[in-house]
């Protein structure tokens, strides 16, 4: 699947080390103020934020989202799932946007494809796992605060650490049911934790608290900094913060957000994520005969999306070049009897939110 994209002007080609184009196309910077969201309290277990249980979603929103013919089909897929694998509807289902990171240093951006989560509040200490990723690993666990992780499937470990320091902060101590789905995988080059992080800790925090009440996102993005250290934080800030045709300044102060211009089709250009196929050890060659062939076709600029190498590189093309440039790299990958590199168009899109 494709979609529009976002630049801040034209930039010029890399040759090497990728460059920044939002830094030299940017226009200038605006400050925004943080929302006063309320930071959380410390709450009883199987409590919201006013002291009562919310143990019963069938009358919460979230609760018909799987039977609205109008919501993305997404998070309908999404709100099913929970209800299909736990048997009761979602309180809630939050969205959270895949994350990149720019050529230049401090500057992150969120990709229109989306992260989603759902959740429905427990009150007996359990909480329940499920992902349509790994249908035959769903896993009901008890919620404790500290000591080892109890056994779960690989993949439920990550979204289990979330929950238990979420608890450890006041929400959900009663427990949770949780379905999580991203519309992307790993192999499309995007990071997948981070939105997952965050989707997660949205939805939580949100089924936990007092009606109307909204999730603190800078509360959310410290205590994921904290519980999940091996994650970006810049990416995880893009993915609570982002704005639509904008990259987010890292650096500023935590309450005062800075953004910069970056919107391609403003410009006449596409940004295109491409990610190559094959083992680990083929990548980084791989990746650099992609570049150069893109390059000779008319790309303007290219660097990884994330803090370290991988599998994908991000690309500025022009509008009129971008059938050329695929092309020209299908071609040499073809003759070369290798698996043509994933193209994915990428829109630069706005922050996380609760899906009605």
């Amino acid at each position: 699947m494709t979609g529009p994209a976002g630049s801040a002007g034209p930039v010029a080609a890399t040759t090497g080390t990728p460059t920044g184009p939002a830094a030299r196309a940017a226009g200038p910077t605006a400050t925004v103020p943080e929302d006063p969201d309320p930071g959380p309290s410390g709450r009883a277990a199987g409590t919201t934020a006013s002291g009562g249980a919310r143990p019963d979603t069938a009358g919460l929103a979230g609760g018909d989202l799987a039977r609205r013919a109008t919501a993305d089909p997404l998070f309908r897929l999404v709100a099913y799932a929970l209800e299909a694998a736990h048997g009761r509807p979602p309180a809630a289902v939050w969205s959270a946007p895949y994350a990149f990171r720019l050529g230049s240093p401090g500057l992150v951006a969120a990709a229109g494809w989306p992260t989603a989560a759902a959740a429905a509040p427990r009150d007996d200490g359990l909480v329940r796992l499920s992902s349509l990723g790994h249908p035959a690993d769903g896993c009901d666990l008890p919620l404790t605060l500290s000591g080892p992780l109890p056994d779960a499937p690989a993949w439920a470990v990550r979204p289990y650490t979330v929950l238990r320091a979420l608890a450890r902060a006041g929400y959900g101590r009663g427990g949770t049911d949780l379905h999580v789905q991203g519309s992307l995988t790993g192999a499309a080059g995007l990071a997948t934790a981070e939105p997952a992080d965050c989707a997660v800790a949205l939805a939580v925090a949100d089924v936990h608290s007092a009606a109307g009440e909204r999730p603190d996102r800078a509360f959310l993005a410290r205590l994921l900094a904290g519980s999940v250290p091996e994650g970006d934080d810049g990416l995880r800030r893009a993915v609570f913060h982002a704005r639509p045709g904008r990259a987010l300044l890292l650096g500023a102060r935590p309450r005062r957000r800075r953004y910069v211009a970056f919107d391609p089709a403003a410009s006449g250009a596409r940004l295109v994520l491409m990610a190559v196929r094959g083992g680990a050890a083929d990548r980084p060659r791989e990746l650099a005969r992609a570049v150069s062939c893109a390059r000779r076709a008319g790309a303007l600029s290219a660097w990884p999306p994330g803090q370290r190498p991988g599998r994908s590189l991000l690309m500025l093309l022009p509008e009129t070049r971008l059938t050329a440039v695929r092309s020209a790299v299908a071609e040499d990958f073809r003759g070369r009897g290798r698996p043509v590199p994933r193209f994915l168009n990428i829109v630069v899109a706005g922050a996380a939110r609760r899906e009605e």
